[in-house]
Parts: C-alpha cells; sequence; structure tokens
C-alpha cells in the first residue's frame, strides 16, 4: 500500500470517528435540553419543595409542641395504687419505702409526701436536691419523676424519669398511700362540672335505654 492511501486511510477513518462522536456529543446536549425544558413545563407556576416537608392540620397539635399535660389532680382521682407498686419496681434497686427501711444509695421513701426534700435523717442529699425550699407534694413530685435532672440540676439522682402521666400518678397515690395519706387535691372546678354533666348524661341515656328495653320485653 502506498503512503499516500495510508494517510488517506487514517483521515478517513478519524473523520468517521469525530463524526461518530459528534453525533453523540449533540445527542447528550439535546437529551439534557429536553430535560430542562420538561422540568420547567411541568412544573411551572408551582411552589418550591418546602425545607421541612409535612404541613399542619388546624386543630391537629403536632409532636413537641408544648402539650398541657392533664392536671395531676386529675390523674390522682383515676390513680391505681396497685399498679403504682408495680411501677415502684423500677425504683427498689435504690429505694426501700417501708416504715423503717434503710437509706441505700437513695433514701428511704416511707411518709416522704408532705415532708421536707432533704427529711431523712442520715441520708447524704445532693445540695441541689436539698436546697429546694418547700415540701414534698402532688405537684413537684410529678416534676421530679419527669424528669429528676431538670427538677434539681446537679442531683446525684441518675434515674432517667417517667414517661406516661399515668405511671406517675400510680407511683405518687402508691407513696402516698405508704404512711403519707394526703388527702388529693380537688380537681379544677370546670374540669369536674364537666365530669359531672358527663356522667349525668350516661345516667340518662343508661335509664333510656333500659326502659327501652323493658317495653321490648313486654311486646
Amino acid at each position: 500500500m502506498s503512503p499516500a492511501r495510508s494517510i488517506r486511510g487514517t483521515r478517513d477513518k478519524m473523520d468517521r470517528n469525530n463524526t461518530i462522536a459528534g453525533w453523540v456529543l449533540a445527542g447528550g446536549i439535546a437529551a439534557l435540553g429536553f430535560s430542562i425544558l420538561s422540568a420547567k413545563y411541568f412544573h411551572a407556576d408551582k411552589p418550591e419543595r418546602p425545607e421541612t416537608l409535612g404541613y399542619v392540620i388546624e386543630g391537629v397539635e403536632v409532636a413537641d409542641s408544648g402539650k398541657e399535660e392533664v392536671p395531676m389532680s386529675m390523674m390522682l382521682a383515676k390513680a391505681d395504687i396497685a399498679k403504682g407498686e408495680a411501677v415502684f419496681k423500677k425504683c427498689v434497686a435504690c429505694h426501700t419505702i417501708n416504715d423503717g427501711g434503710a437509706n441505700g444509695i437513695g433514701p428511704n421513701l416511707y411518709n416522704s409526701l408532705g415532708k421536707s426534700h432533704g427529711h431523712v435523717a442520715g441520708f447524704a442529699y445532693s445540695d441541689a436536691l436539698a436546697s429546694i425550699e418547700g415540701d414534698w407534694n402532688f405537684d413537684n413530685m410529678n416534676a421530679w419523676l419527669i424528669s429528676p435532672r431538670k427538677y434539681a440540676p446537679g442531683t446525684k439522682m441518675t434515674f432517667a424519669g417517667l414517661g406516661k402521666p399515668e405511671d406517675r400518678a400510680n407511683v405518687i397515690a402508691y407513696m402516698n398511700a405508704q404512711g403519707s395519706n394526703l388527702p388529693y387535691p380537688e380537681p379544677p372546678a370546670e374540669v369536674a362540672e364537666e365530669e359531672a354533666e358527663a356522667d349525668a348524661d350516661a345516667t340518662e341515656v343508661a335509664e333510656e335505654t333500659a326502659v327501652a328495653d323493658e317495653a321490648a320485653a313486654a311486646e
């Protein structure tokens, strides 16, 4: 083969490769352009995707919205002492609660409600807890059980707390029955009135149902 033909063959091969590369590049550019145009068409006049997904429904509380808890006075009215004793089993590794019981990692808790925060003689309370003024009552015991470290920052108590209001109410009722026996606080007046109306409505429905059953049986 002559040198001239060899050179022409090489040039023809390069031209074909360049043509193919050009078509590939042109196809890629066309595809990209089509993608951009499609996105603009389908999202025209539509709001941008929010940074945080989801939306708020009016009248529905969302998590961590600072939901107000049911007053402890209402919870105690429905508390179960036996269930509270079962919940208290989480505490027995550190506390006794019988009359004359020994201190352990934590103080003996017999007859604690109505007493000062550092009332057990001989127990080395942390300054964070012993310096809190006032006596233990249903409300501050509830706050303590929610989070000891928030109630008394710097406390030696490492217990994480009880998350369920029902568990706290039950265990407070159990603790109160162990020597304290304080009267439960009255629920708020408006709540008591609502509950009384609900009970009256339920009684009326029950009476109407009984009359209807008697009438049906007599037919």
